[in-house]
C-alpha cells in the first residue's frame, strides 16, 4: 500500500537515530507500525491475563 505520511520533523529525527543505517524511510515506518501492533496486542493479552483462572500454566522453554 502507498500512502502519504505527515511526521514531526524531530520525531522522524529521533527515530532515525535508532534504526539500522541500511533502513530507508519505507522500512523505518512499517518497523514503527509493527512495534505499535506489537505493544497494542501485547497489552490487551495482560489486561485478558485474569479471565481465564482455570486455564492450565503453559511450560515455557528455557533459554539453555
Amino acid at each position: 500500500m502507498k500512502i502519504t505520511v505527515t511526521i514531526e520533523d524531530a520525531l522522524y529525527e529521533k527515530a532515525l537515530e535508532f534504526a539500522d543505517p541500511a533502513m530507508d524511510d519505507s522500512d523505518v515506518i512499517s518497523k514503527a507500525i509493527k512495534t505499535f501492533i506489537r505493544m497494542k496486542a501485547s497489552k490487551r493479552l495482560i489486561a485478558l491475563g485474569g479471565s481465564l483462572p482455570q486455564m492450565q500454566e503453559i511450560a515455557h522453554r528455557s533459554g539453555n
